[in-house]
């Protein structure tokens, strides 16, 4: 004898069963990046880092390098994109403005007749059909999103201007590390051979007096206090020459060339202190007119005012329209087709209550973001007063650079003619070659 299962036959039953299946075989699991995915995705992202730059074609001038930096670097370019998706955000909610137009279509299927009872006959009778296609066209159009969205499309507009200024920012910042950078590359450049030769002179001084030391051909303690100043020297060559190691890339960087390409920068004729345009006052004006960190402070004013007016529109009661056009292909109905309007009014009344909380918080916003731009003003003003006398010591330190770097010329000059095969007089001249080349540097 077979024994079946109660229910075998159970439709639900089978329906529910069914149901579990295809949601189990559907459940998202982790599934990570293979190896091999990400070393294409890298190979890819490595070839797209520079195409479609101009290539290097001969020295690069500090006008060219920022031009490159301008028209290449990544980060600009990312601001960039973030402007123009910002853009993308506004017409979007410019499009939210307008009214809802919707179009609805649907099929219904009953396993079974709908029956129903009328008062003039005990007889069941149906009045739909057991297959249905339904479909609307509808218009609606609410006043309180209308309002809503007026808002935030305003903001969306702030928010687009403040990318802007961030993003001429970020070209400010870029634009002083690559004039920095540009220096110190343009030293790196002009000071290699002469730096090296000053080290390998160095390393060749400290050989013999280890070597005197070692035969005791003098006494142990004036070629130890010969290795130690020989030693000293070393160590600032070669700390100059590792930070200048570094300014080639991180110029090449700032200019989005790729890691390792090589180039020479063009010299100046000459190199004169900076002369300011204008006195104190009008540089101060200047930068209130110009700074971006200042005018993204306006508009982040205008944002919280915006965001006020946001919140108490959402408070008003709501207003909504409908227009529509309807189809119904139950052949019981004596119209398939017809068109309907509504109105309809909604209003959260305990919005009442809370009036008073969103007016304090509305106006401790706007009195943040305006003390915010106040400080932001008088940040600006120190910079500038901070920057105008660095302009001015600066300049005066290049006049003491450009004599110590004459005198010091002139040191090594005399030095290689009074030098003589001792240690001493190796000394004599390694130490006012490298001070020579210090204030070359500097």
């Amino acid at each position: 004898m077979t024994i079946k299962p109660k229910n075998s036959n159970n439709p639900k039953l089978l329906a529910l069963t069914l149901s579990l299946s295809i949601t189990a075989g559907c459940a998202v699991v982790p599934k990570a990046i293979t190896p091999q995915d990400h070393k294409a995705a890298v190979a890819a992202d490595a070839q797209q880092l520079t195409a479609n730059q101009a290539p290097v074609t001969g020295p690069i001038s500090l006008d060219e390098a920022m031009a490159r930096a301008l028209k290449y670097n990544l980060d600009g370019r990312v601001k960039q994109l973030e402007a123009t998706l910002a853009d993308r955000q506004l017409a979007m909610a410019n499009f939210a403005l307008w009214p809802h137009l919707a179009a609805n279509a649907g099929y219904m299927h009953r396993d079974k007749e709908y029956l129903a009872t009328g008062l003039q006959s005990a007889v069941p009778s149906s009045s739909l059909d057991r297959n249905l296609r339904t479909a609307d066209l509808g218009f609606t159009w609410s006043l309180l999103d209308f309002g809503v969205s007026y808002y935030q499309a305003k903001q969306q507009a702030d928010q687009f201007l403040m990318l802007q200024e961030r993003r001429r920012k970020v070209v400010h910042l870029m634009l002083a590390q690559l004039r920095q950078a540009y220096w110190q590359a343009l030293g790196a450049q002009e000071l290699e051979k002469s730096l090296e030769a000053s080290l390998t002179q160095v390393d060749q001084a400290l050989a013999s007096s280890r070597t005197i030391e070692t035969e005791r051909l003098k006494n142990p303690m004036e070629a130890l206090g010969y290795q130690r100043q020989m030693l000293e020297i070393l160590r600032q060559l070669e700390q100059v020459r590792d930070e200048l190691a570094q300014a080639k890339p991180r110029l090449a960087s700032l200019m989005n060339l790729k890691p390792g390409t090589e180039f020479t920068l063009v010299k100046p004729a000459a190199i004169k202190p900076i002369t300011l345009a204008g006195n104190i006052d009008s540089l101060e004006e200047s930068a209130l007119a110009q700074r971006p960190e200042l005018k993204e402070a306006h508009y982040n004013t205008r944002l919280s005012s915006l965001e006020t007016r946001k919140a108490i529109v959402r408070m008003l009661p709501g207003l909504e329209f409908k227009v529509g056009h309807n189809y119904d292909s139950n052949s019981f109905l004596i119209n398939n087709t017809w068109n309907s309007a509504a109105g309809q009014v909604s209003w959260n009344l305990f919005n009442v209550f809370n009036y008073s909380n969103l007016k304090a918080y509305g106006q401790s916003q706007e009195e943040l973001a305006s003390a915010q731009r106040l400080a932001m003003h008088m940040a600006v003003l120190t910079q500038v007063q901070l920057a105008y006398r660095d302009v001015q010591a600066k300049n005066q330190q290049f006049v003491r650079a450009d004599e110590i770097n004459n005198v010091d010329t002139r040191i090594l000059n005399y030095s290689h003619s009074a030098t003589q095969s001792s240690a001493e007089g190796r000394l004599t001249e390694i130490r006012p070659s490298a001070n020579s080349l210090m204030s070359n540097l500097r």
